[in-house]
């Protein structure tokens, strides 16, 4: 492995620097077709395990000390610029605490049926419509990452995981798990269907099946191909989605209490989830 190539910066009007400034502003980005990666953790998870590339990568000179090693993977037509704190931190527009972004080129959105499992083959997805708070979002994909989620599918409406604060959230997990967005909703879970998925809505209504017991764990393990859809937590999963479900699962709760952060719901369906198909695998 040979030693990272360099280029440090002083100046803040640096013309190189253009990808990063401004990176609050998501339209700005885009026109820009790419996406900001920011924090140590995350930027190798973009280089290890996803199949993004960075354009160049920004480094305060302590971030660069501690990854200068792992940088040297890197293709030597990727720019690394490295300068002081406070002039990294005045491109960027806010203080970065871990001192490290990447730009990323934007790829054009893949079709649903290109990120699912081939025919015939075990797989279990999650649905999102019409999430709009990246950091549930993010939450979704770091739990879909642990628990072996095979993609995440996205309605029209949903926000964009690879939105800055999402990838954060998810701990890098949105730049590695398989995603896609459906162009009409709810049609799209009708392509799911067609692809041999039985579709479940995580719904907190009293006649859906409890989660977790010995009775919906045989159900869930006799499917093998399962898509989860999950609406938002405050108005849940809209009718016309809800019609094209097959089952309705909920999570028990006390009395009185019939609604988590999507996140956290995710999660627990997951774990349950995982927990099932794996002891049938």
């Amino acid at each position: 492995m040979s030693a990272v190539s360099v280029d440090y910066i002083d100046f803040l009007s640096d013309s190189r620097l253009e990808d990063y400034r401004d990176v609050r502003d998501k339209q700005l980005l885009r026109d820009r077709s790419l996406f900001i990666v920011e924090g140590r953790e995350n930027v190798r998870r973009l280089i290890r395990d996803s199949s993004h590339e960075p354009r160049s990568v920004l480094l305060s000179k302590p971030a660069f000390a501690a990854m200068a090693d792992f940088l040297a993977q890197l293709s030597d037509e990727i720019p690394v610029f490295v300068g002081a704190r406070e002039v990294v931190n005045s491109i960027a527009g806010f203080d970065l605490h871990r001192g490290c972004l990447a730009a990323v080129d934007l790829k054009p959105n893949p079709e649903p049926a290109s990120v699912l499992a081939p025919p015939g083959d075990r797989s279990l997805v999650v649905v999102l419509e019409a999430l709009a708070n990246p950091d549930n979002v993010g939450g979704v994909f770091r739990n879909a990452m642990a628990l072996g989620v095979d993609a995440v599918l996205l309605s029209p409406r949903c926000c964009d995981p690879l939105y800055r604060k999402a990838i954060r959230v998810s701990m890098g997990a949105a730049l590695c798990v398989p995603t896609a967005r459906f162009d009409s909703w709810p049609a799209g879970l009708e392509e799911l269907r067609a692809a041999g998925y039985r579709i479940v809505a995580l719904h907190p209504s009293q006649d859906a099946e409890e989660i977790g017991t010995p009775a919906w764990s045989a159900q869930v393990q006799s499917l093998s191909r399962m898509a989860l859809v999950l609406g938002t937590e405050g108005k849940g999963l809209s009718a016309e989605a809800l019609s094209r479900c097959d089952e309705r699962h909920r999570i028990a709760m006390v009395p009185g209490f019939d609604s988590l952060n999507v996140a956290t719901a995710c999660g627990i369906a997951l774990h349950h989830l995982f927990v099932a198909r794996v002891g049938n695998a």
